[in-house]
């Protein structure tokens, strides 16, 4: 989307610029919801990719290349990422201001919607090449909005460069992001992070609380054990 039918009306600090908040998205763009935070998708990326004080794993906010661009032609992509930045930055402006945090992001996804298809397969491709964004990526659950469904793209002097995307097995297409170092799967109609040493997806919460159960079961075996040599000593000296 674009930011014509934002208000700028945000409050602002003293001295500093803001991003106006954006718009309420169309019913149909609720499908970078179902595939990034439905199933919690961005959030087990953000804790794998860790350093969240100079990390930014966002969405939903304008980038932009200066304050001074034409807001109309601002986009939010679904997902983005950008390492090395200041997220107070990006908090107090309200969005990414490229000319601010001194680089482009990373890396960006848009999710296909019948209502942004379009944009995001020509337009969008052309403006985040313009901007730097090291790495495009989209996401359909069908292929018949994007015309595929699953394709990346890679900066490569100033240009964007397909990123090879192959058949895993039916059912499943996979590509690697050397901005993430991570594969990226289409896998069933759905949207998968696959860490290329391990061959795994990434952590997921039930990833997370297997191993804190793991941990809390190592832990009890043992106490039970420290308390069984202590009654044996105990015994012994008695």
């Amino acid at each position: 989307m674009t930011a014509a039918d934002a208000t700028s009306k945000t409050p602002q600090s003293p001295g500093r610029f803001r991003l106006p908040d954006p718009p309420q998205r169309e019913p149909d763009e609720m499908t970078q919801y179902d595939h990034l935070f439905k199933t919690g998708g961005s959030h087990y990326l953000a804790i794998h990719l860790g350093n969240p004080e100079t990390t930014l794993v966002e969405a939903d906010r304008w980038i932009v290349p200066h304050p001074y661009f034409d807001k109309s032609r601002a986009r939010r992509p679904d997902l983005f990422v950008a390492f090395e930045v200041d997220p107070a930055a990006y908090e107090a402006s309200n969005g990414y201001i490229i000319s601010e945090q001194g680089k482009p992001p990373d890396f960006a996804m848009e999710v296909a919607s019948a209502s942004t298809a379009s944009i995001d397969v020509n337009e969008k491709r052309e403006e985040y090449a313009a901007m730097g964004i090291l790495e495009y990526w989209r996401f359909d659950k069908t292929g018949g909005y994007h015309g595929a469904r699953l394709a990346g793209d890679r900066l490569v002097n100033g240009r964007y460069e397909p990123i090879d995307v192959e058949n895993v097995e039916a059912g499943i297409l996979q590509g690697y992001s050397a901005a993430l170092d991570l594969h990226l799967r289409w896998e069933h109609g759905q949207l998968g992070w696959y860490d290329p040493s391990t061959g795994r997806h990434i952590l997921t919460y039930d990833d997370q609380r297997n191993l804190a159960d793991a941990e809390r079961e190592q832990r009890l075996r043992a106490e039970a054990r420290v308390s069984e040599l202590e009654e044996r000593l105990r015994q012994l000296n008695s």
